[in-house]
């Protein structure tokens, strides 16, 4: 075999070849200073990896110091593989969301079903077992035969790996936006379970203890993975194929399976996922955090092809693998264990005390690098930022009301929009029901699964308007945490903490950074109100084509905790005879409505505006009046107003209509998308006891006529089937689906 001879630390400076890895000239002379020599090809690839932004966070890191990331409940935040929050009784909810951007959007089945492969496993690397997964995807417009490719095998590719895997996938968010025609976003989020007793860290403790490595075997593919997430998508983009990796969900359920027996074992010292950048990131950051060294014998590494080198083990992202350290001595009894499974569990290194990566490949040294150097000790940029013009100029704009001359039409079409149209062509292709825990499914605010055993239960949700926060990145990341809570609140829970999935252009671009500062902003400051700290999560940046950069946006994955299982609450209403509420104040505010985009083919303006105290007072009512068990149906009004949400409140059922009276303007009171709005039913006997807990005007009543009828004092001005909504909701996906260019 005909061996290729990596270039020498002389030729890798002279033909500064570590520029094609991504890193700087000044981040190459740092790494020389840090060694005091010239790193070695094997060297350069591992700092290369581990300074990317993907790993490192060079450039986000100033702005994720901003978010509060303690709380009574919080027993793990940002750092670990997963967050982690007390729910009581000695258990807790582990979760966290990550982002499979840049590989979705060149091989998208291969890429969204690693993106769900990869957050599980930093799921179970905590302990816990993973019990749901949700999503949050933005595409391009789907009358474009690239998009509805890429969304067909999105969804193909996380119902794949989902269903095989055996964990319901229960809910998520789709936005639509010609901005992700060429880099759609998938931001993936696992939900787990665990016992207080039974929390992991991924730390290499205790010298001469042995690393092991468990899992499958490793390959070429993902080789720079990490490097490839932080840059930008180009035409050149094909040419990075390669880089995806592929997954195996069957491999994954042992691996689980394996992992979450082997917690039970006190010979386990420290245990983490080989995610992004590998061998190298699981090797280099367990060591860190312990405050100790490795050293790795490469040849010892299960491989799955031949003549690998040191750099592409280091550096592949093969799949369904995890490195653990356990106590020295007991490496049979965990080697059986894992025979159990028809796993490996290979020993290849051991802890040592002087805090350097030392890796060993042909009897030779062909690595020894500080491990704070690459973990923790990375260059942090304080980027520059600039408010873009185009801020000032929506900012300057008046609000205006659309002219609407056709009620019927317009609410008809904004039900066809994909954005809020039925999602039941993506989700029915989701096992949501394996395990039999899920008890409010797809489709409404948030999805929630019973703990057994227990009275309680968790309500789950992603949400993100990047409309938004591209019109006001600081309001816009308000509202995104403000969403989120009222779907938890809707359904009965009470927030508990979220994990957020940075989604971004080029942070070397002042007005991206810009964007990135505010939006940080804004979820902060909604996250200290309303007392959900942030415990983790991902940032996702360069998310551009050819230099035209995403909608900014901020993914918010939220967990709330239902005290008692009788206060379970669906949007959907549910008995004839019961009263209609609006809680909040409507506004003449369409800035990143659907309904600008509907009549303008673009958005413009001012983002809606959020108090977000008042916020806070709103939900604590609607939750008290919940848990009192006056509420028969909950459902926060978001994108169409409070005509897509009477619709989305009548689709639960056949027969059951309403009738509802509005005043003022029928336009905004109809279509504007106002912020800290909830539409409740109340059953009649409830009214008095309702109205002393809420404040909220009663606009209607639901009734068996199957219709909607929308009066302004007397006159109707409109009067529609609920079949003939229901028929335009539902079928507006697949009909753009089987559409032909």
């Amino acid at each position: 075999m005909l061996l290729t001879l990596e270039p020498n630390p002389t030729q890798i400076k002279a033909d500064k070849l570590y520029q094609q890895m991504g890193l700087s000239d000044e981040e190459f002379t740092l790494i020389e200073t840090i060694l005091g020599r010239t790193p070695n090809y094997t060297e350069t690839g591992l700092f290369s990896v581990m300074w990317s932004e993907h790993c490192s966070y060079k450039n986000s890191k100033p702005v994720l110091k901003k978010f509060p990331t303690t709380g009574e409940r919080v027993l793990q935040g940002p750092g670990e593989g997963a967050g982690i929050v007390d729910i009581g009784d000695g258990q807790a909810v582990v979760f966290k969301i990550e982002s499979h951007n840049h590989p979705s959007a060149i091989e998208p089945y291969q890429g969204a079903a690693t993106g769900v492969g990869g957050i599980i496993r930093d799921v179970f690397s905590m302990g816990a077992r993973p019990i749901a997964l949700l999503n949050s995807l933005r595409f391009g417009e789907l009358d474009s035969a690239r998009v509805r490719y890429l969304f067909k095998e999105v969804v193909a590719g996380i119902a794949g790996y989902g269903n095989c895997i055996g964990i319901p996938t229960v809910g998520g968010e789709i936005q639509f936006e010609p901005c992700y025609e060429g880099n759609p976003l998938v931001n993936a989020m696992c939900v787990g379970l665990i016992d207080h007793k039974d929390i992991q860290k991924g730390q290499a403790h205790g010298l001469g203890n042995t690393v092991m490595y468990v899992g499958a075997k490793t390959g070429r593919d993902g080789i720079h993975g990490a490097t490839f997430a932080s840059e930008e998508l180009t035409e050149q983009s094909d040419e990075k194929r390669p880089a995806v990796q592929v997954g195996d969900p069957f491999m994954e359920k042992l691996l689980l399976e394996a992992c979450l027996e082997l917690i039970q074992s006190d010979a386990l010292v420290g245990i983490q996922d080989m995610g992004a950048a590998g061998l190298t990131s699981s090797s280099a950051e367990m060591a860190s955090k312990a405050g100790m060294g490795i050293e790795m014998n490469l040849d010892l590494v299960p491989q799955r092809e031949t003549g690998m080198t040191a750099y592409e083990m280091m550096l592949s992202e093969s799949q369904e693998r995890m490195l653990i350290v356990v106590k020295k001595g007991r490496e049979p009894e965990i080697a059986r264990l894992f025979e159990k499974y028809d796993l490996e569990a290979v020993a290849i290194g051991t802890v040592t005390d002087d805090k350097n990566l030392r890796l060993i490949h042909n009897g030779e040294t062909v690595a020894d690098v500080p491990v704070d150097a690459l973990a923790e000790d990375a260059p942090v940029y304080q980027k520059p930022s600039q408010e873009p013009s185009y801020f000032q100029e929506f900012q300057a704009m008046e609000q205006e009301i659309p002219q609407v001359d056709d009620v019927k039409e317009t609410l008809i079409q904004l039900l066809s929009q994909p954005t809020v149209a039925s999602k039941e062509w993506v989700y029915e292709q989701y096992d949501h029901m394996v395990r039999t825990n899920t008890v409010v499914s797809p489709g409404s605010d948030a999805a929630v699964l019973r703990i057994r055993g227990t009275r309680k239960a968790l309500a789950m949700t992603t949400d993100c308007n990047s409309r938004y926060v591209y019109l006001d990145p600081e309001t816009g990341g308000k509202i995104a945490v403000a969403e989120a809570a009222r779907n938890i609140i809707c359904s009965g829970a009470e927030p508990l903490a979220i994990t957020d999935n940075l989604n971004f252009g080029n942070p070397e671009k002042p007005e991206v950074f810009w964007q990135i500062e505010k939006a940080a902003d804004g979820i902060s400051e909604a996250c200290r109100v309303l007392e959900t700290p942030v415990i983790g999560g991902n940032v996702s940046l360069y998310n551009e084509t050819s230099g035209t950069a995403i909608y900014p946006t901020p993914v918010i994955g939220m967990v709330g905790l239902v005290t008692d299982i009788d206060h379970i609450t669906t949007q959907y209403f549910k008995n004839s005879g019961d009263l209609i509420y609006l809680v909040g104040e409507t506004k003449p505010e369409f800035g990143g409505s659907e309904l600008q985009k509907l009549l303008n083919g673009r958005i413009s303006g001012k983002a809606p505006e959020l108090n977000i105290d008042l916020e806070k007072e709103r939900q604590e009512q609607v939750l008290a009046a919940i848990r009192s068990g006056l509420v028969q149906s909950a459902h926060d009004l978001s994108e169409g107003g409070l005509a897509v949400a009477l619709a989305e409140c009548l689709f639960g059922s056949e027969t059951l209509g309403a009738a509802v009276t509005i005043t003022g303007n029928h336009v905004t009171a109809l279509f504007s998308e106002s912020q800290s709005l909830f539409l409740l039913s109340v059953k009649e006997e409830h009214q008095a006891e309702f109205e002393s807990l809420v404040e909220a005007a009663l606009i209607g009543e639901v009734n068996d006529s199957a219709t909607l009828r929308i009066l302004t004092k007397s006159d109707p001005i409109l009067e529609v089937s609920i079949n003939e909504l229901k028929a335009a909701w539902k079928g507006a996906i697949p009909c753009l689906l089987n559409s032909r260019d």
